[in-house]
């Protein structure tokens, strides 16, 4: 594994997507009151930055990030596309939070069966 520090966890408002830069890799953090989740910020479907989305919550309390363009909601734990039009998945990434150091491997998505 590796990590590269990405924020502080101070920093990350909740239920909120914060774009950052990892190792030359655009990355959407989002932190939920159940952990800290790392997607790669970039639409599948049209190319622009998922951080700019909502974060919401299917039926199961799953968190999911909405592309603002065109709709498209990608699963935050494994990036499966959940609507339309996307539907090839995002990369998601490895989290550790070690006290207030929110740290991410981007050299390693996770595949779907870790996620």
């Amino acid at each position: 594994m590796t990590l590269s520090k990405a924020a502080n966890l101070s920093d990350l408002p909740e239920n909120t997507a914060v774009a950052v830069e990892i190792d030359g890799v655009d990355v959407a953090l989002v932190r939920t009151a159940e952990k800290v989740f790392a997607i790669r910020d970039v639409c599948s479907h049209a190319e622009v930055a998922l951080s700019e989305g909502e974060i919401t919550f299917d039926d199961k309390g799953t968190p999911e990030i909405e592309c603002w363009l065109h709709g498209s909601t990608f699963n935050l734990r494994n990036g499966a596309p959940v609507i339309l039009p996307a539907t090839e998945p995002v990369p998601v990434y490895p989290v550790t939070v070690d006290g207030d150091a929110v740290l991410v491997d981007v050299q390693n998505p996770l595949k779907e069966q870790e996620a």
